[in-house]
Order: C-alpha cells, then sequence, then structure tokens
C-alpha cells in the first residue's frame, strides 16, 4: 500500500477517536454537567447528524479544491473543534462543539476513501478503504480505552484535551504523506452527481447502511451502563473490555476488505447477517461476565467486517461521476444509523425497556438492513437480456 493510505489511516484514527470516546466517559459527563444518562446519549447522536449533513455539504462545496487542501482543511477543523469540547463550560456548549467536529468526519473519509482506491490497483480497492478505516478501529482499539481511563483518572476534559494533541500530530502527518493531488479540471457538474447517487442501487446502499449500524449503535451507545449495571463489573473494567471491542474491529475490518475484493455481494449479505447473530447474544449473556466480554469482541468483529463491503457497494454503484459525492454520503449514512441507533436506544431505556433489551431491538433493525442488502443484490444480477458485465462483483 502507498504510504499516503497510511497517513489517511492516521487521520481517521483522530477522528475515529473523537467520534467514539464520549462513550466510555457517558456517565461521568452526565453527572458534571448535571443531566440524565439519555441526554448525554444525544451528545453520540448529535456528532452522528452533524456527519449525515455535512459531509454531503462539505463535499460539493470542496469540488473545486485540492484534494490534498481538502483532507489538511478538514483535520484543522477537527482538531479546533475538540479544543472547543475541552473548554465546554456547559451541555450546550459541548453539543455545539461536537456537531461543529462532526462536520470534518464524513467529509475527510470520504474523499480519504476515494483518494485511497486511486492509489491501489482494481483488484485492491476495497483492500485500501479497510486499510484507511483501520485508523478508526485502531482508535478504538487503543484510542478509546486510553481516553476512558484519563476520563476515569482526571475527568472527561482531560481526554479531549489528549484528543486536540492528536489532532495536532494526525494534521501534520496528512499534509507530510498525502501527495498534492489537484482537483478535476472540470468538475462533475452537479446535476450529474445528484443523478448518479440517485441510482435505486445507490439508494439501497445507503439504507443498508444507515440499518446495519443502527443496531450496533442501539447497543454499543450504552456499552459503559450495560456493563456496569448488567452484567456487573468494576469501572476499571470497562476500558480493558472496550479494548476487546477494538481488537475486534481491527480483524473485523481487514476482513470485510478481503472478503468483498475476493467475493462483493456475498460478503455484503454475510457480513450483515452474522452482525444481526452477535447482537442477539447480548440478550442472552449479558449478565454473564466472561461471555459478554467475548460477546464485545465479537460484535468488534462482525460490526467492522460490514463497512468495506457496504462502502464499495456506493462507490461502484455511482460510477465515476457520483464517485466523491456517494462516498461521502455513505459515511453519513453510517452515521445516521449511529444516530438512529443511539436514539433507539434511548427511547428503549425512557420507556422502561431495560438496557438488557437493547439486544433484541438492534437485531430486528440489522435485520432489516440485510434485507435491504438482498434486495439490492437480487435486483443487481442480469437477466437474459443484460449483458454478463453488469452483474455484482
Amino acid at each position: 500500500m502507498p504510504l499516503a493510505v497510511y497517513a489517511l489511516a492516521a487521520g481517521a484514527f483522530g477522528i475515529g477517536t473523537t467520534e467514539f470516546v464520549i462513550m466510555g466517559l457517558l456517565t461521568q459527563v452526565a453527572a458534571d454537567l448535571g443531566v440524565g444518562l439519555a441526554a448525554a446519549g444525544l451528545l453520540i447522536s448529535g456528532y452522528a447528524l452533524g456527519v449525515f449533513v455535512g459531509a454531503p455539504l462539505l463535499t460539493l462545496a470542496t469540488t473545486r479544491w485540492p484534494r490534498k487542501a481538502v483532507l489538511v482543511g478538514l483535520m484543522v477543523v477537527f482538531t479546533l473543534g475538540n479544543l472547543a469540547c475541552a473548554l465546554a463550560p456547559d451541555y450546550g456548549w459541548l453539543m455545539a462543539a461536537r456537531v461543529a467536529t462532526s462536520l470534518a468526519h464524513g467529509t475527510f473519509f470520504g474523499v480519504g476513501a476515494v483518494v485511497a482506491t486511486g492509489l491501489v490497483a482494481e483488484d485492491r480497492r476495497a483492500s485500501a478503504i479497510s486499510l484507511m478505516f483501520t485508523g478508526l478501529t485502531i482508535a478504538t482499539l487503543l484510542g478509546v480505552p486510553a481516553g476512558a481511563w484519563l476520563g476515569l483518572q482526571a475527568g472527561w476534559r482531560a481526554t479531549f484535551w489528549a484528543v486536540t494533541a492528536i489532532g495536532i500530530l494526525a494534521t501534520a502527518v496528512v499534509a507530510l504523506w498525502v501527495p498534492a493531488i489537484q482537483a478535476d479540471a472540470a468538475p462533475v457538474p452537479l446535476r450529474e452527481q445528484v443523478r448518479a447517487v440517485s441510482r435505486p442501487q445507490v439508494l439501497l446502499g445507503l439504507l443498508m447502511t444507515v440499518l446495519g449500524f443502527g443496531g450496533v449503535f442501539t447497543v454499543y451507545t450504552f456499552i459503559q451502563p450495560l456493563l456496569l449495571d448488567v452484567t456487573g463489573l468494576s469501572p476499571g473494567a470497562v476500558s480493558p473490555v472496550l479494548l476487546v471491542f477494538g481488537a475486534g474491529m481491527i480483524v473485523g475490518n481487514l476482513l470485510g476488505g478481503r472478503l468483498a475484493d475476493r467475493m462483493h455481494a456475498p460478503a455484503l449479505l454475510g457480513t450483515l447477517l452474522a452482525l444481526a447473530a452477535t447482537l442477539g447474544l447480548f440478550g442472552l449473556v449479558a449478565t454473564h461476565a466472561v461471555a459478554t466480554v467475548l460477546a464485545v469482541g465479537l460484535l468488534g468483529v462482525t460490526a467492522f467486517a460490514t463497512v468495506s463491503p457496504m462502502q464499495l457497494w456506493v462507490l461502484e454503484r455511482a460510477g465515476e461521476t457520483g464517485r466523491h459525492l456517494a462516498s461521502s454520503l455513505n459515511i453519513g449514512a453510517f452515521n445516521l444509523g449511529n444516530a438512529a441507533g443511539a436514539g433507539l436506544g434511548g427511547l428503549v431505556l425512557l420507556h422502561g425497556g431495560g438496557l438488557t433489551r437493547l439486544g433484541p431491538v438492534a437485531v430486528l433493525v440489522t435485520l432489516t438492513g440485510a434485507l435491504v442488502a438482498l434486495i439490492a443484490i437480487r435486483a443487481a444480477r442480469p437477466t437474459p437480456a443484460m449483458p454478463a458485465t453488469a452483474s455484482c462483483r
């Protein structure tokens, strides 16, 4: 892989840390700012909605910019946003800072994924995407547990100061290693880009992304209180369990990239079904410590095995004219799923469902995403009147 792909992974590490670290700080933030657990969970939903809105808007606004300038500028926005989080005097300020930070997220991953696939051979595009997203998984493996530990020792604000420092380093790495890729001399007109991403296969891909990851965050948003109140672990044990989740993410991310390069459609459907099965385990084993830890690790594997197949699906279906916008939209779709899942989990808790009910609800959401994937795959199969080149990979 070119060195630039590793630079993109470094940027993904910084962004991934700030996205997920709040989950290991939820109890501390709620207590310090005087809000309930459900309200603290909205800090995750607010971030995710900011990604969903910001991804397509910033992608279109920066179409004529050199790709490297876009990526470096987004990392600067990310770094300043985390600085604002560290300085937040109240809940409203923290929410606004989280949303401002999130605006850089979707476009960085969307543009970065296109840049990464353009630097490698066609048969390694999914692997390039998965390598870039490895930065996100390493953030969960190392950044999130470390941030949760730091928050426990020195307060949640110390974690955001640390993430700000990570942002400065990641910005420098992207600036040094990513080549000076210019924007297209004649950018694709907006109307053609919108037409490309409005194709039924692209829309189905976006929908399966929202539903597939919506199930993950119905459970994972509340992983800290679930481990403490249901499984009965001590506060000091939360960080090691998050470490297990991060290790699973790395395995799943790399596995998903390899599977998608070899057999795209089966990988797409199979990873979603495996994810639904894993989510179902939480309702069965939540009161057993060892089984719960194993289930958390397996959730990391199955959740991130879906990422490369779903990202590659929308890139291929949008074609050259819509690839940048489709890539950013799908990153937004991941985060819309995050927001919807966090909100759905909050509703379950508000209506007295309890933490043990989150797993069964999550299964239904992800199974719906698998159904959408099945519909998309069947629709993409060639008919006798269609040439074989139109088939799904």
